[in-house]
């Protein structure tokens, strides 16, 4: 938590020299007009509801949870395929995000747009309307077929508050093992 700590210490300084302004949801927006969060996100963890390779109908789960400080609502969100030998494809027009509620009840997150730029291997989530603070979301994707070689695959999670100028908080890396029948 170091970074959290310098973060809120150089949000504490700008504030003394006025280089930011406050809104009313107590928001970080820099004079250039670059949006924070004033307590980013947590990655809470990653799964797969099946871990061999060839496998087809898995589905990759990611847990974020968006603090009630944040000071933003949650407006995207990029998955990174970062390490892994495979290049996974995906499935976007099954990719989809549930908010968990009160009693364990779960809810479908309207999602505006699901981009994949498969040269950066990046998958980019929009949500229509913005995921408001106090939250915990599950976000699914179907790849086309688990990776065919064995191994750690690791995607780094980004979110982002709305906003034209919004910078990314990386929340860390969604850890994924994939194994071999024969191994």
């Amino acid at each position: 938590m170091r970074v959290a700590f310098l973060f809120s210490t150089a949000v504490a300084c700008l504030a003394a020299i006025g280089g930011y302004s406050v809104g009313s949801s107590q928001a970080v927006q820099l004079q250039d007009g670059t949006v924070y969060f004033v307590q980013p996100p947590s990655l809470e963890g990653a799964e797969t509801t099946y871990n061999d390779i060839y496998v087809w109908g898995a589905t990759y789960y990611f847990t974020i949870n968006l603090p009630e400080n944040a000071g933003e609502p949650l407006q995207r969100v990029t998955i990174n395929q970062h390490e892994g030998v495979d290049r996974i494809h995906y499935e976007l027009k099954d990719t989809s995000a549930t908010e968990r509620g009160g009693s364990n009840k779960k809810h479908k997150l309207a999602l505006k747009d699901v981009t994949n730029d498969r040269k950066t291997r990046t998958i980019s989530l929009t949500f229509d309307p913005p995921v408001p603070p106090g939250r915990t979301i599950k976000i699914a994707l179907k790849p086309e077929q688990n990776p065919t070689v064995p191994g750690v695959y690791l995607f780094g999670v980004t979110a982002f508050p709305p906003g034209e100028k919004s910078h990314g908080q990386f929340l860390g890396y969604g850890r994924l093992q994939f194994y071999s029948l024969h191994d």
